[in-house]
């Protein structure tokens, strides 16, 4: 299994403390707030919801949608609705599209985002974060969109995660997944800060939801969190006003960053550096109790989410002057 962020037990056994400032996951701090849920929630079997796919559709534009158990579940799914295909991964990426494509007969290449163009055409399936996790970067729509028609013409998938992309709609290709070929994850655990109820949607077309459904079975989403699903997909307000406050929020991690040196870039929710020395920098803030990710193979370097209040940015702020002054 790889090694992802949020892993405070691990953090608890290494270093023997428990107050971690933990910003190694990316995550909104201010979660959505849940609401009170209503008994049968708990009790009633999770059967499939029509109303949480309609508001996902809503609130992503997309033409159809199918709630999945987090999108993990379907990167672990996907390699195996496909024959055996010439995969290409953009990367450095969200470790597990390589790690789950590389099998089920498939041939794995990964490849710079610099030079995706090029291997479109000696690709059956494309994958590509956008906005990329751990990097931040991007590739324009419409580019995508270009990327999309060539695979579809020989039958070939583009599969765009944009599990953190709901702070840059006007660059998701959700809107265009009517047309075969072109497969578009969302989360709700990035934006929202609901990771904990493992909830995110597949868009792409009809007959390829269907075979994505059959395989994934019965009762995927817990009847609890389509509840809170459901409230907050529908609540507008809630999501413009935190895509403010992350936008600002991560202006300000870039801002102390570079105010001790360090160029780094992300998205609102995280910010992404080549630390020259990654595995200091990581057992440094450790030893404060700043939990970071740190990244050791592809993207070697260091990613840092929000801190969730004034007494979490004094912490990293001091933490990092530390480092500064080493």
């Amino acid at each position: 299994m790889l090694e992802h962020g949020g892993n405070l037990r691990d953090a608890t056994l290494r270093f023997g403390r428990s107050d971690w400032l933990d910003l190694s996951t990316g995550l909104n701090p201010r979660w959505y707030p849940a609401p009170t849920l209503p008994g049968n929630a708990w009790h009633r079997l999770p059967e499939a919801s029509p109303e949480l796919a309609q508001a996902a559709q809503a609130c992503y534009g997309a033409p159809l949608m199918l709630p999945v158990a987090g999108t993990q579940a379907a990167i672990q799914a996907l390699p195996r609705l496909r024959a055996p295909s010439r995969v290409t991964v953009a990367a450095p990426s969200y470790a597990e599209h390589a790690h789950q494509w590389h099998g089920h007969g498939h041939t794995l290449t990964q490849i710079p985002y610099a030079e995706l163009d090029a291997a479109i055409a000696h690709s059956d399936v494309v994958v590509v974060c956008n906005p990329n996790n751990p990097t931040g970067a991007t590739v324009p729509a419409a580019q995508l969109l270009d990327w999309a028609s060539q695979l579809a013409a020989r039958g070939g998938w583009l599969v765009v995660d944009e599990a953190f992309g709901d702070t840059a709609r006007h660059n998701s290709v959700a809107a265009h997944t009517g047309m075969p070929g072109l497969i578009v994850l969302r989360s709700v655990g990035k934006f929202f800060g609901l990771a904990g109820i493992r909830l995110g949607f597949v868009a792409a077309h009809a007959g390829l939801l269907r075979d994505l459904a059959d395989l994934l079975g019965p009762w995927t989403i817990s009847g609890p969190a389509q509840h809170i699903a459901l409230a907050a997909l529908h609540d507008y307000a809630w999501q413009t006003s935190t895509h403010d406050y992350l936008h600002a929020e991560g202006a300000r991690l870039a801002a102390l960053l570079a105010s001790h040196g360090i160029a780094s870039t992300g998205t609102p929710l995280f910010q992404w550096w080549a630390e020259p020395q990654p595995e200091a920098f990581w057992q440094h803030m450790a030893e404060r109790g700043v939990w970071v990710r740190l990244f050791r193979e592809a993207a070697r370097g260091i990613r840092l989410g929000l801190p969730p209040d004034q007494a979490g940015w004094q912490r990293l702020e001091l933490a990092l002057k530390e480092w500064t002054e080493k």
